[in-house]
Formats: structure tokens, C-alpha cells, sequence
């Protein structure tokens, strides 16, 4: 059985996470869907919100779970058998960020890092452009999934 974690903050998740886990899920027997706690980041939706979102986005599809964890990420794969981590590359920027990370991994476990690009009309969305957008008061609604929606 092939696993793989897809993991990110997701505050809030966005078109273009959504694009990669559907695209994602293709290729694994299960992807689990990883909320990383970060004590040190000031998140602008809470931990139950951010869960709720993608829930309600893939809550459908057995292929896929959503989770939270602490920590270092190889560590939750070995703990938990997944041996692959998909990450989703923007830009160039994107990739040489990840690529050092999956070469840390790599030194850390055995676990692979499948990368793959966003679609050409998501590749401009970061979680981070979005709350920039939310909070001035701007069209959100067009950046990330209909599940999430600010109450």
C-alpha cells in the first residue's frame, strides 16, 4: 500500500493545495492530509477550522484522511508508515525551498519526496496572499475552495 502525507499549515487552504491532493490522491493508495502545529506561527483560522475546511472538501473520497501533527514530519511518517511526502512546487523558488527540505528528509529517513507543479492557473495563490486578501476586505472567494468561508 502506497501512503503519502501532504503536509502544510493550510490557513487557509487554497485552489492550488486543492489542485495538488486531487491530482495527488491518483497516485497513492492513501494521502493524508497533514495540519502541522506550529506554536510559533500566529495562524489566522484555528487548528478545528482549518480541519473543517478540508473535511468538507474531500470528506467523500476514502483514499483520503485529514490530520494534525507535531513535530518533525519524517517523524510522523515513521511513525505512522507512510513513505512518500507530496509537496506541490509553484515556482522556482518553490522548488529549491523544497528540494532542501527533501534532502533533509532524505538524510533523516528513507522517506521520498514527490513533487508536483500547480496548475498554470493556481500557481500565483499562497495561503499567505489570501489572508493578505481577507484582510483587506477583497474577494477571497476565487483563491480557495467553497468550503472555505469566513462567518
Amino acid at each position: 500500500m502506497k501512503k503519502a502525507i501532504f503536509p502544510g499549515s493550510f490557513d487557509p487552504i487554497t485552489l492550488g493545495h486543492h489542485d495538488i491532493i486531487e491530482r495527488g490522491v491518483t497516485l497513492f493508495d492513501e494521502l493524508i492530509i497533514a495540519i502541522g502545529i506550529n506554536a510559533d506561527k500566529k495562524n489566522m483560522f484555528s487548528l478545528e477550522e482549518r480541519k473543517q475546511f478540508i473535511e468538507d472538501s474531500f470528506g467523500n473520497n476514502p483514499k483520503i484522511k485529514v490530520v494534525t501533527y507535531e513535530g518533525l514530519t519524517v517523524h510522523f511518517c515513521q511513525e505512522n508508515n507512510i513513505d512518500f511526502i507530496l509537496r506541490g512546487l509553484r515556482n522556482p523558488a518553490d522548488f529549491e525551498f523544497e528540494k532542501a527540505i527533501a534532502h533533509t528528509n532524505r538524510d533523516l529517513s528513507s522517506i521520498e519526496t514527490v513533487f508536483l507543479l500547480t496548475a498554470a492557473n493556481t500557481s500565483y495563490i499562497s495561503s499567505s496572499i489570501v489572508r493578505d486578501v481577507i484582510r483587506n476586505h477583497g474577494d477571497y472567494t476565487k483563491l480557495v475552495p467553497k468550503t472555505v468561508r469566513i462567518k
